[in-house]
């Protein structure tokens, strides 16, 4: 049985390659916001995606490892375009934020480190938290409507991400599987669905062993693009361990500034494996680190994605899916706070936490690369008078 054909887009491959080239270029925010402005350009503005493809996607990026705001932007790609689209989408979301990565990467050793990014990223990062807070808010309303289950699931991953600091995978499919049982009342002994994870979640095997240091950067960066799931926020502790511990090849000052470079830039965040691939062996480097991360995830979408949407218009899966993204807005809306308490740590930060969420709430299209850039002057303003 093969996928149910998607009606005729509104739109051209070329159309999508173009959005998708801006949002990479200029959506700040990291997966939360990124998420949030595919529904809002794609769903609300242009209406190229329906509301359930985009929750499918949205459900998808959450229980398939893989970077969620890039898995989505691949899985919304092939909604019409079947792979090539999922191809151009992928590619047209990684590559703006890849050169700006590569380009600070050059600078970074050119010049001996960046001593302006702690002062620009002290900016930028509280008024992210601004812009990721509306966009959470947005999300939540958009996505659960009034029905009180899907709220209360939204609650309890909310207090579990801040309490853990972390995305527990297991909790979306439980999530979903709460939501089937109650709407659907499954009868003992009757054929329920399944919802087993498929075989296209197997971890990756790491049995290689050709020392070549770019083969080493693939193989561990592959690595970190399969096993993580959710924001991409949840790939730096697994990074940090293979850097810095395992392998020694940054410090912890460099592994920091990785960090920085991918959050005063825009895109996703997880292209700071760009940044490391590049500090470790160049340009090639770079390229490997990033193609590691992101084929993965492309990788599991176009085989796995025709599967997904075969079933997606099941009351079952539905039940399933609704479930999934109450769980994972929920994880979207608990990650604001955990990022909110390592970005705001003093009045000034607090200050633009709060004009920035302001901002964005009372005009609702005011752009959001504005809003950055002058966070960032505020922050190379105030950041030597804190320090």
């Amino acid at each position: 049985m093969t996928a149910p054909a998607a009606s005729a887009p509104s739109y051209t491959l070329w159309q999508m390659a173009a959005y998708f080239l801006r949002l990479g270029t200029f959506g700040f925010g990291g997966p939360v916001a990124l998420v949030g402005f595919m529904r809002r350009d794609l769903v609300e503005g242009k209406a190229w995606i329906t509301d359930a493809d985009y929750k499918e996607g949205l459900a998808f990026s959450q229980i398939a490892p893989g970077p969620l705001a890039a898995q989505l932007a691949i899985y919304l790609g092939f909604v019409h375009h079947r792979i090539l689209g999922a191809t151009v989408a992928g590619l047209a979301f990684v590559l703006p934020s890849f050169l700006m990565v590569a380009a600070i990467g050059w600078a970074y050793q050119a010049f001996g480190g960046l001593p302006w990014m702690a002062a620009v990223f002290y900016g930028v990062a509280a008024a992210v938290v601004g812009i990721m807070a509306i966009g959470a808010h947005k999300l939540a309303t958009k996505s659960l409507g009034k029905d009180k289950l899907l709220w209360a699931i939204f609650a309890a991953l909310a207090a579990v991400t801040i309490a853990t600091q972390s995305e527990i995978a297991w909790l979306f499919i439980a999530a979903g599987v709460l939501v089937w049982i109650v709407r659907r009342k499954p009868k003992p002994g009757a054929n329920a669905l399944s919802i087993a994870a498929p075989a296209w979640l197997a971890p990756f095997s790491g049995a290689f062993s050709d020392p070549s240091l770019l083969v080493q950067i693939g193989i561990f960066f592959a690595k970190a693009g399969a096993f993580v799931f959710g924001s991409g926020l949840a790939i730096v502790p697994f990074l940090y361990g293979g850097v810095v511990t395992e392998h020694h090849w940054l410090t912890d000052r460099q592994f920091v500034d990785a960090v920085a470079v991918a959050m005063i830039t825009p895109g996703p965040v997880v292209i700071t494996t760009a940044f490391i691939g590049y500090m470790v062996a160049g340009m090639p480097g770079a390229i490997v680190a990033a193609a590691g991360t992101f084929l993965p995830c492309y990788l599991i979408t176009i085989a796995a994605a025709p599967s997904f949407r075969k079933w997606g218009k099941n009351p079952s899966v539905i039940a399933f899916v609704d479930g999934i993204t109450a769980a994972a807005v929920g994880a979207i809306a608990g990650s604001v706070a955990v990022i909110a308490s390592r970005s705001v740590n003093d009045i000034p930060t607090a200050a633009l936490a709060i004009a920035a969420t302001a901002l964005l709430w009372r005009f609702k299209k005011f752009p959001e690369p504005l809003l950055v850039l002058a966070a960032a002057i505020a922050g190379m303003a105030l950041y030597p008078l804190t320090h």
